[in-house]
């Protein structure tokens, strides 16, 4: 297929010239580049023929098939432990995972910091984060709280980056993620 041909199917007309974006002087060295190839007739262009489906088709899904897919039980080879203070392990699903999961399964997923708060007497630093599925029918958006004491030092990240994880974390929980772990102690 040549080059730039599956832009103009997606836009539907030839594609804007790459020269019209660039500063003057670059206009200048770009005019002794090859011109670009003439677009594809119907009989050469596989895809408007039919014959096959665009590459970008599926990205999107049905905000109902994202959810089925979160709400799933994540591999115990994806889950960290964490030993507490009174001798409780703790299974939990990294912040990085949990990023992977969610372009995997909901790539259109947006997440922000929706707030930062540091209590009075500045010992602990607490963060809403809001994690928003896009569908294709649909958006949906939760927050979560994580709080984290500035005093005990774990001997990575600063309290707001742990903060900002423990939130994380829970929003993609009150979407269906890994919320198997959140029962798995009451069975």
């Amino acid at each position: 297929m040549a080059p730039g041909a599956l832009a103009r199917i997606l836009i539907g007309r030839r594609a804007a010239s790459p020269l019209l974006a660039r500063p003057f002087s670059a206009k200048a060295r770009a005019s002794r580049r090859a011109p670009e190839p003439e677009p594809l007739s119907e009989s050469e262009d596989d895809f408007a023929s039919g014959g096959e489906i665009a590459p970008t088709e599926g990205i999107s899904k049905p905000l109902a098939d994202v959810l089925k897919e979160l709400g799933k039980r994540v591999p115990d080879s994806f889950l960290k432990t964490r030993v507490e203070d009174n001798g409780f392990a703790l299974k939990y699903i990294p912040w990085h995972i949990a990023n992977k999961i969610l372009n995997v399964h909901a790539p259109e997923w947006s997440g922000e910091v929706r707030n930062i708060v540091y209590s009075s007497d500045g010992k602990s630093v607490s963060v809403v984060y809001r994690v928003t599925l896009h569908g294709t029918d649909a958006e949906i958006y939760r927050e979560a709280t994580g709080t984290a004491s500035a005093a005990e030092d774990t001997g990575f990240g600063d309290p707001v980056q742990k903060a900002e994880g423990m939130a994380f974390r829970r929003a993609c929980a009150r979407l269906g993620l890994g919320l198997h772990l959140y029962h798995e102690d009451m069975s």
